[in-house]
């Protein structure tokens, strides 16, 4: 078991965001985290990334308790995540984006890069390699001294991913990866998502493309109105009457009974 969301609950003053909310992800799985807007579910990436404390439950990574860690130390764990809205360096080249998400892995520390030490340019070359692999790998290989800024949407998004995983993460949080995209950039994310669990990773999906989150995910957990109504295969979810009633609201005989 990769992450155990146990009881977690997020108030913002008399607001209840996140209720007794609990699932587990295995290693290697692509779980997918879905609901109506406003159901909880980037509230729940924010705890997970301590971005927000917990009101009260537990996350589990790795059978260690990591409530209460600052940010960089959840990255420092093996967690990272993308953004529902697209967050990279603009000015910066794709190569140089990718570069920054590998600074938690790096050791040389100022007085090594001031003074160009061989450690730290050894250190620098072996960041870069990888950073170019890994914009191969999200097919951005012939983009690296492309600014962020002018690349195409769908491309900024594969970008995103790619710095993500320069952190070298054991999970994988994506934020609605899909928004926005065409048909075309939607079958092309879905082919990366499946190579990205190929290379052993494994990843907690936010994503409203249901066809999407139903032929991609391996088990689904579904939230509304910050509590989870269901969890089970993509199977199961389709035929889940709690599932079909947030989605669409009541049947009509049930509304004027």
């Amino acid at each position: 078991m990769v992450l155990e969301i146990k009881k977690a609950c997020k108030n913002f003053g008399g607001l209840s965001a996140v209720s007794d909310v609990s699932f587990h992800i295995q290693k290697g799985e692509i779980f997918g985290l879905i609901g109506p807007n406003g159901a909880g579910k980037t509230t729940m990436f924010n705890l997970i990334t301590s971005m927000f404390p917990l009101t009260s439950g537990d996350i589990v990574f790795n059978g260690e308790n990591i409530s209460g860690r600052k940010p960089y130390q959840i990255t420092e764990k093996g967690i990272c995540r993308t953004f529902q809205n697209i967050r990279l360096f603009p000015k910066m080249t794709a190569l140089e984006n990718v570069m920054v998400g590998e600074h938690c892995r790096s050791h040389s520390g100022v007085l090594k890069s001031v003074f160009r030490t061989k450690s730290q340019r050894a250190e620098e070359d072996r960041i870069r390699k990888r950073a170019g692999e890994l914009l191969a790998f999200v097919g951005l290989g012939d983009y690296g001294d492309v600014a962020a800024e002018n690349l195409a949407y769908g491309q900024q998004r594969r970008l995103e991913i790619a710095r993500a995983m320069a952190s070298s993460p054991q999970l994988l949080l994506l934020d609605e990866p899909a928004a926005g995209m065409n048909e075309t950039e939607t079958s092309d994310l879905f082919q990366l998502i499946k190579k990205i669990q190929k290379q052993g990773m494994t990843v907690l999906l936010i994503e409203h493309d249901m066809p999407l989150v139903m032929k991609l995910c391996d088990r689904i957990a579904v939230l509304n109105f910050g509590k989870k109504i269901a969890e089970g295969t993509p199977s199961e979810i389709q035929n889940n009457h709690d599932v079909i009633e947030a989605y669409l609201g009541r049947e009509e005989e049930e509304l004027h009974a």
